[in-house]
């Protein structure tokens, strides 16, 4: 070729040239694929979110503070929808990870397969009776149940102290409850286990009756219109009370929450918890975002964000002025006896509440 019939002088000039020309472009070319390196790094999650918006967005972006290099495609819908859109598209769903506010909408998931194991490390943050018992998702944190009520209307000792109380005649249209509400399910479930079936169907004739025209869409509506004196009491998950008295300012509150006797099976406590898809094509970065969320960084988020929820992993306590969690007394019910939430639904379909 005919550079190489080039004097040496002329070559060695050419060469230092190029060299430096090189050297240049290597420069460039290195500047330029540090930032395409951190692009192709750079890794997207989909996370399907059933759980309350405040809770997801704070969660999410202390993860992608602590993972710049991850970052999480949030979309929000209900989680009953979710889980059977997540069923519906298999192994071809974009979802990586599954944030459920209550747990039976995991573990219909769990039973249906689709849900990958939890590192071991991370379960081991959250007490295992919060966690699936097959190891298949893990607990975030908790609500309780409770009644709301307006103390203009009735007085607390004037309410029922058992869940079977609210089929009493006596609370005629006093009474609100939000059957379609998944925070509702597990009431319903304790009770059946509690009461068994024809007992379950007779108490959810007898609170159909008295709520007439109270029952409403969800546990928001109920707050609201409890404070407004529109209707006299509720049950509810005690964060939403607590969420209103934020947004609206204590002198604006004027209702109460109390909690049923202990150990009654409306005193429920719900576990919202998140598990990794089978067909996830993220799973280091998925089990980050679990790992994340039972951490002591993402627990701290939920015990001092507006989520007004129990944080239930790594010793973490909420810093809000409510019950202790260690302090609850609920109904003895755990994850598995809870199942998928189907018997339940059942029930309030036969009733026609559904």
């Amino acid at each position: 070729m005919n550079r190489y019939k080039t004097s040496q002088k002329a070559r060695t000039k050419k060469f230092g040239v190029a060299l430096i020309g090189v050297t240049i472009a290597s420069l460039a070319l290195a500047a330029c694929g540090t930032s395409s390196t951190n692009s192709a790094n750079k890794v997207s999650i989909t996370l399907y979110s059933g759980q309350h918006v405040q809770t997801t967005d704070a969660l999410v972006a202390g993860f992608e503070r602590e993972y710049p290099n991850i970052n999480v495609a949030v979309r929000s819908n209900d989680e009953d929808t979710f889980a059977a859109q997540i069923v519906a598209e298999g192994s071809r769903s974009p979802a990586d990870v599954f944030y459920a506010e209550n747990s039976p909408a995991l573990t219909y998931l769990q039973q249906k397969g689709l849900l990958a194991k939890v590192d071991a490390t991370t379960l081991a943050k959250t007490p295992s009776n919060y966690n699936s018992p097959q190891g298949d998702w893990a607990g975030i944190s908790a609500r309780v149940s409770v009644l709301i009520y307006n103390p203009t209307l009735i007085k607390k000792s004037a309410l029922p102290t058992t869940i079977l109380q609210l089929e009493n005649p006596k609370y005629k249209n006093e009474l609100a409850f939000a059957a379609g509400e998944t925070d509702f399910q597990p009431i319903v479930t304790a009770v059946l286990k509690a009461y068994g079936k024809p007992a379950t169907l007779k108490w959810l004739r007898g609170i159909k009756s008295n709520a007439g025209g109270h029952v409403y869409p969800d546990n928001e509506t109920i707050s609201n219109e409890v404070n407004r004196g529109v209707v006299a009491f509720g049950v509810v998950d005690q964060y939403y009370w607590y969420r209103m008295r934020a947004q609206i300012g204590a002198s604006n509150t004027h209702s109460s929450i109390t909690h049923f006797a202990p150990h009654d099976p409306g005193y429920v406590i719900d576990v919202s918890g998140a598990g990794i898809l089978k067909s996830s094509k993220h799973q280091g970065a998925a089990q980050k975002f679990l790992a994340f969320l039972v951490s002591v960084k993402g627990q701290e988020i939920i015990a001092h964000s507006t989520s007004y929820e129990y944080p239930i992993a790594s010793g973490v306590t909420t810093s809000e002025p409510e019950t202790a969690f260690n302090q609850l007394q609920p109904y003895p019910i755990d994850i598995a006896q809870l199942g998928t939430g189907s018997k339940a639904i059942a029930l309030l379909r036969e009733e026609q509440l559904l």
